[in-house]
């Protein structure tokens, strides 16, 4: 399995730290698997051969997912950790031609808002080498938002 046991709890400890005011550390949370890593280096090379190759130990702080999902979005720390547990699935594959690298989970989840969601995991590959950084989650097909508080 790409996350290690307790990465949910490390996730949400990262994300209540934030929340708190204070700075989170980068914590390992899990492990790409080798089709992905794979998919993941080879992409990098294609577009810049220069680029190092990363390796599968994936790591996460959260500051971005917490203002993009959390204050940007409304979403809740429960919604963010389900998330990234959906996009970090084992059956996430690559999506191609973005500036960072990034695998999606094709198989959709209902959200508690009822959008059939296709969670998106956007790894930063330079600022941790070689380990990349769970740096975003995109809930693709979020029509239906959290409200506004």
């Amino acid at each position: 399995m790409p996350l290690y046991h307790h990465a949910a709890a490390l996730i949400r400890a990262n994300l209540e730290t934030i929340q708190s005011g204070r700075k989170a550390r980068a914590v390992a949370i899990g492990t790409l698997t080798a089709a992905q890593l794979d998919a993941i280096n080879r992409h990098r090379l294609k577009h810049n051969a220069s680029l190092p190759l990363i390796v599968a130990e994936v790591v996460f702080i959260g500051g971005h997912v917490y203002r993009s999902r959390i204050e940007g979005d409304n979403y809740t720390i429960d919604d963010v950790v389900q998330q990234i547990v959906s996009a970090m699935s084992e059956d996430s594959v690559l999506v191609g031609n973005l500036p960072m690298q990034a695998i999606e989970n094709p198989a959709g989840r209902i959200d508690r808002l009822g959008n059939t969601i296709h969670d998106r995991a956007v790894f930063e590959c330079m600022s941790r080498h070689p380990r990349p950084e769970l740096f975003s989650v995109i809930p693709r097909g979020d029509r239906i938002k959290p409200p506004k508080s």
